[in-house]
């Protein structure tokens, strides 16, 4: 079996303690919060005639055995290999499948496939931070009952200070983010491994035996039970999004000596307390901790919820940006938030909507229990889509046989499956919240998408050929005034619609001419910025490519221009750009309700000259009604 090479990746940067520790606390915040709410969800559903203690071993060991296949099995071993030149998430991961589909209908499916896990991934993204920082709140109560009431104003004052700041950037916070999250595993490591000395038997659930025995005496519950039993992996895909960050090398490093030791440890340990005492179940996680450490526990883990939602708030930023340079969402503000780290970056727009989620969330649900039966569908369904992209990687781009795809992405597909569909079972108690969410950002996503093709093909149809433009040029007796005209333009074979109606109303053109246009390429950064080509004299086109990690700035490419013998004075230019105003076709090419949204989303995308960087005083816009 092939597997890819990472030559392009950070994974040969040197390793360090600062990298690991960085590693830490990005990666592996979201999964290492997981203890708070996993095993407590999951037994619940069996604690109504009181818990046997195989029922607790039992479901110690599906958590277990759920961190080995899910986690080190699939993404550690399995789909970190799958990088889109270093970089990895489902969209890079869909871009790379696209690459290998076969036809039209096979490069359509992996779109969708890569697109339903992009929404759910949004979906998982407003759950996590209201989940996380309301487990780690809760802990008040265990503390005394007098801060039950307290419980849900403090979280909500918790993110709100938290969504509150994103605007500053996580560069600050992230100095913190690894040393505080190495203690919050130590922490867990050790309150876990003091229990386990006192009920060592609990290290039995280590078999798969009783996890087996577990699933054969429940059948039906037991399937139900792995609808809580999979919080104890989410998280998981951040390490397959986060190896351009860091790399696939230390990512594993740090989990298999790490967050694995420190997790089971802590699992094992909640288990030893319950078979000792079932009336721990009300709080395992702090109950395990002696009580003069519960309040410096809860504050321990609030900063550690706080970092998994960063990571997973930032995750979002960087999925939508991704959307926007793919073409999959409308332009949006995107402000950076460093001037040295490209991936740091704001949205607005995004965390606006995240916030709103994230409240509205809290104030419906109350508390974790609620929200963990919410919580896990739309990580499942992105763990289902992952593996489907992937399977096709590995058989058309790796070329892994057939025998061999069908012995590893079956049994991952098989476990998946499982897993989404005991999820699916909590549909009628919460889950619907995330499907909701995730067909929204699905059908929003894909009506843009529809729609900026209906719009170019359109363009295309309208417009007259620049082959032919040119060929009657020297004839026109059109004057050239002095001047630089930058065109922008989407489709780099046919004539801006802006020139020609500047053509029609001016009746001039400049002595030089740039017909611009940017192409987003599905590789994380672009190899060749610059294309350029003399079309006659004094006429150029300027072909600029981006990857879906990089931010377009228009005027400072053209700067670059001299190198290519293009002259180019920023103070002599002037930038043409059309702006549609979208009415309905005679026939309309798309239903009534996905017209007037992508009217909307078309008339809320953000202004061109901003999202290119363009000087605004330096901007000719002219109107022109596009039928669709």
């Amino acid at each position: 079996m092939a597997v890819s090479t990472q030559n392009n990746s950070p994974a040969h940067r040197q390793l360090s303690p600062a990298l690991l520790l960085g590693v830490l606390g990005v990666v592996y915040g979201d999964i290492g919060t997981s203890p708070l709410y996993a095993l407590r969800a999951s037994l619940l559903h069996f604690a109504a005639d009181g818990l046997e203690d195989w029922e607790i071993l039992g479901v110690l060991s599906l958590i277990f055995w759920s961190l080995i296949l899910v986690v080190t099995v699939k993404y550690v071993l399995l789909v970190l290999r799958a990088d889109n030149r270093g970089e990895g998430g489902i969209l890079a991961l869909m871009a790379l499948a696209m690459r290998v589909a076969r036809g039209e209908r096979g490069r359509a499916a992996v779109m969708m496939i890569g697109i339903a896990g992009a929404s759910l991934f949004f979906g998982d993204g407003i759950i996590t931070p209201a989940i996380s920082v309301l487990s780690a709140v809760e802990g008040l109560k265990i503390i005394s009952p007098a801060f039950t009431q307290a419980v849900i104003p403090i979280s909500l004052g918790v993110l709100l200070a938290l969504f509150l700041v994103q605007y500053k950037g996580t560069h600050t916070i992230g100095r913190i983010f690894g040393p505080v999250t190495a203690l919050w595993f130590l922490s867990l490591g050790v309150l876990g491994l003091i229990e386990i000395v006192v009920q060592p038997h609990v290290l039995l659930a280590l078999s798969p035996h009783y996890a087996i025995a577990f699933c054969l005496e429940y059948h039906l519950a037991a399937f139900i039970a792995l609808g809580s039993v999979v919080l104890a992996v989410t998280g998981a895909e951040a390490l397959y999004a986060d190896m351009g960050h860091f790399g696939a090398r230390p990512i594993r490093l740090v989990w298999l000596w790490a967050v694995l030791p420190a997790l089971t440890l802590n699992y094992f340990g909640q288990g030893a307390l319950l078979l000792s005492d079932r009336t721990a179940l009300e709080n395992p996680f702090y109950l395990l901790a002696p009580e003069w450490f519960r309040l410096p526990l809860v504050i321990l883990a609030t900063c550690a919820t706080i970092i998994a939602s960063q990571a997973m708030i930032s995750g979002a930023f960087s999925i939508a940006r991704q959307c926007v340079q793919l073409g999959y969402l409308p332009r949006m503000v995107v402000t950076h938030t460093s001037e040295t780290e490209e991936g740091q970056i704001y949205m607005p727009q995004i965390n606006l909507l995240l916030l709103a989620g994230v409240i509205v969330l809290v104030l419906s649900f109350h508390d974790s229990d609620s929200l963990a039966a919410a919580y896990g569908i739309a990580v499942t369904g992105t763990f289902l889509c992952t593996t489907c992209l992937a399977g096709l990687v590995f058989r058309r781009q790796f070329g892994w046989s057939r025998l061999g795809v069908a012995l590893v992405v079956v049994p991952m597909l098989l476990l998946d499956a499982g897993f989404f569909i005991s999820n699916v079972l909590k549909v009628p108690d919460g889950g619907w919240v995330p499907l909701l969410l995730g067909a929204g950002m699905f059908a929003l996503m894909l009506t843009w998408r529809r729609g900026r093709e209906l719009l170019f093909a359109r363009f295309r149809q309208d417009s007259l050929p620049l082959k032919s433009f040119l060929a009657r040029l020297p004839q026109s007796r059109t004057i050239r005034v002095p001047g630089i005209a930058v065109f922008m333009t989407g489709q780099a074979d046919y004539v801006p619609a802006a020139l020609l109606h500047n053509l029609k109303h001016n009746k001039v053109l400049h002595e030089r001419v740039l017909f611009v246009t940017v192409e987003n390429e599905d590789v994380p950064q672009a190899q060749q910025r610059r294309e350029v080509s003399e079309l006659a004299p004094g006429i150029h086109r300027v072909i600029l490519r981006y990857g879906f990690q990089e931010s377009p700035n228009i005027p400072r490419e053209l700067e670059a221009l001299r190198e290519y013998g293009v002259e180019f004075e920023s103070m002599q230019a002037s930038y043409f750009l059309g702006r549609e105003t979208l009415v309905a076709a005679a026939v309309p090419k798309m239903p009534a309700w996905r017209q007037w949204l992508f009217s909307v989303l078309s008339r809320n995308s953000m202004p061109a000259t901003e999202f290119f960087r363009i000087p605004s005083d330096r901007v000719v816009e002219l109107g022109v009604r596009v039928a669709i």
